[in-house]
């Protein structure tokens, strides 16, 4: 009797362990990622670094300005998904580089505290006409084309050579 409660509850116990580590979030790493291979890159240097240099320490960056090509935008972010829900961001931080020529003018860093919710409009803009049901698509074209034409009447049509 001893041993049956024990297989039930080694049993039990490996099932809630499975459950356990089913829920476990699983994250994601999207973007620039300065901390890579756990080594630490300084920030660039205002007057000392130029754009060479940046990109040689950084990669190309994520976006640049859009009028002036005087900021390049590192973005990086962390995203996390626990099981079947919709994944949310956990962590982001965006590091804006200013050039004045071609040297580093200044530094900018900012985190996910930043950040804005944007609110997006769902609203869909009508067409004209009307929407066509099933049968009106499948059989829509029914009748509308032109009959099938002998030779004949194909040598006598304008516009034939």
């Amino acid at each position: 009797m001893n041993r049956g409660l024990l297989r039930v509850s080694a049993a039990a116990a490996v099932a809630l362990a499975s459950a356990v580590g089913a829920c476990a979030p699983v994250q994601s790493y999207n973007g620039f990622r300065p901390d890579r291979n756990n080594v630490e890159i300084p920030d660039p240097q205002v007057g000392v670094d130029t754009r060479d240099t940046v990109m040689q320490r950084f990669g190309s960056p994520s976006t640049t300005a859009v009028f002036d090509q005087t900021s390049w935008y590192y973005v990086s972010a962390v995203q996390e998904q626990v099981a079947f829900y919709a994944p949310r961001i956990t962590d982001r931080r965006v590091m804006v580089v200013r050039f004045d020529g071609d040297t580093v003018s200044a530094v900018e860093k900012y985190g996910i505290e930043r950040g804005r919710v944007v609110a997006y409009n769902d609203e869909v803009t009508p067409t004209r006409g009307r929407e066509l049901g099933v049968l009106e698509q499948l059989l829509g074209n029914v009748g509308n084309t032109s009959p099938i034409r002998t030779e004949e009447e194909e040598r006598q049509r304008p516009g034939r050579r």
